[in-house]
């Protein structure tokens, strides 16, 4: 092995495992959630499983916000340029903030409307009232976190942002069986409970994420830069960001789409997709690490001006992303009966369950590809525009129409509906592997002959 190859997989694995690790430290959340809730009842599951799509949507906002942060901020830190990442920062904030916000005040004032966009049943919409009025709160909390741990990521800090995430995350499971059980003498919550857990756990992620910036991180969040923000870092946020967030809309409410039209499919189908969904988590955790780790190693060759280091780097990570993803699929399958033994479903929620679960093999290799490329590589160049017309596409015009036709006019099973709505990351592969042979994001956004045609 070169020492350039050496370089190569020693940067990458030094991010790859910890993200990796903080990826499921946070994937075990909703494993205790559903795990603790489902021993109360199905349907306790089932709506903390439709009302988190309330902070999925939140996610998505989030997502597009860091992913642009990730850009400049990997691009920046190769370049050496500390001054624009604490610009980049503040600026981030103050996108960050009406969103959070926004959120809030829905999950805390309307969260029967909320749920009543997932599902009819009665008891289910109860049950999630409860959950989004408490859970509200950690919109807020893990908002300033996901920003935060973007920085820090960034400039040198994986190992200490892995570390808070793993207290969050320990916080959390261990609170979910205090508050939902009612141990040590408390009473006993249910779902309000997994809501609080939740709450706390974002809480303490956020006060972990202040405590590492300001105590090792030569970075800072400055009023300044929030309240006013430098045209450079806000024109060139908004031309590579603003693609990559409304691509993140348009699959986010579409991928919504799909858990509204399961969601009213029935509570058994309900249930097993809840437990899918948890399943299809925790083994994309290596997918979104690769893609993370990707995206800064590229972003960091980029910004410094190794093009063809970058191409040769993203080449590298494109043939592992596409073994991992073959490799996780199978497991998926493999894993069905011992998923459906540990989970307490009805023999029909059961039976969908394991065909859903052979279904995902093919679903989680597309995803491994098309997260690493479209969400790590290709943004790591500002080359967003593509994932915005792809998903598009691919989501309103194949998936979404077809679910629904499927599921209320063909009126096709359970499983035959599941099928169509897993469909949308297989088709994206064609297009993806051409684009990415373009090499259209093999660009330095950083370059003073970029940032000066930003301001123009």
């Amino acid at each position: 092995m070169t020492n350039r190859d050496q370089t190569f997989t020693k940067k990458l694995v030094s991010l790859i495992i910890p993200i990796t690790l903080q990826n499921f430290m946070f994937a075990l959340v909703p494993i205790s959630d559903a795990v603790m809730l489902v021993a109360l009842n199905q349907n306790s599951m089932s709506a903390v499983s439709l009302a988190a799509q309330v902070a999925f949507v939140l996610n998505l906002f989030l997502f597009a916000i860091t992913a642009g942060t990730n850009m400049f901020a990997a691009q920046y830190w190769g370049k050496g340029d500390k001054e624009s990442i604490e610009k980049l920062f503040g600026y981030s904030v103050k996108l960050m903030l009406p969103i959070a916000f926004l959120f809030f005040a829905m999950a805390m004032f309307l969260p029967m409307g909320l749920m009543r966009i997932y599902t009819n049943v009665p008891q289910i919409i109860s049950y999630g009232i409860d959950y989004l009025r408490i859970v509200s709160f950690s919109y807020i909390f893990s908002s300033f976190a996901w920003l935060f741990e973007a920085i820090l990521k960034n400039t040198g800090f994986v190992r200490e942002s892995t570390a808070i995430s793993i207290g969050m995350v320990i916080v959390n499971i261990i609170l979910n069986a205090v508050f939902i059980f009612g141990l040590f003498g408390l009473p006993r919550m249910g779902v309000a409970g997994a809501a609080l857990a939740t709450t706390i756990s974002s809480l303490f992620g956020f006060l972990g994420c202040i405590l590492v910036l300001y105590s090792k991180c030569s970075i800072r969040l400055r009023l300044k830069h929030i309240v006013d923000s430098d045209p450079v870092i806000r024109n060139g946020f908004s031309k590579y960001s603003t693609p990559f967030l409304a691509n993140q809309l348009f699959w986010g409410i579409g991928f919504t789409m799909i858990s509204v039209i399961i969601g009213h499919l029935g509570a058994d189908a309900t249930a097993a997709n809840s437990i899918v969904a948890v399943v299809k988590d925790l083994v994309s955790c290596f997918c979104y690490a690769l893609g993370s780790g990707g995206a800064i190693v590229v972003g960091n060759e980029l910004g410094a001006g190794r093009l063809e280091k970058g191409k040769e780097y993203g080449n590298k990570i494109t043939k592992l992303t596409i073994i991992s993803g073959a490799i996780l699929g199978i497991l998926v399958a493999l894993s069905a009966p011992l998923v459906i033994s540990i989970v307490n479903l009805s023999d029909t929620a059961s039976e969908y369950l394991k065909y859903m679960l052979y279904m995902c093999s093919y679903y989680i290799l597309g995803r491994s590809i098309n997260s690493t490329t479209i969400g790590g590589i290709f943004a790591a160049g500002g080359d967003t525009k593509f994932g915005f017309i792809c998903d598009t596409i691919t989501m309103w015009a194949f998936i979404v129409p077809l679910g629904f036709i499927s599921a209320f006019v063909l009126d096709l099973p359970v499983l035959a509906v599941y099928f169509i709505l897993n469909l949308d990351e297989m088709i994206k592969l064609p297009v993806v592997f051409i684009h990415y042979r373009k090499y259209k994001w093999v660009k330095n956004l950083v370059s003073d002959d970029n940032l000066s045609e930003e301001t123009i």
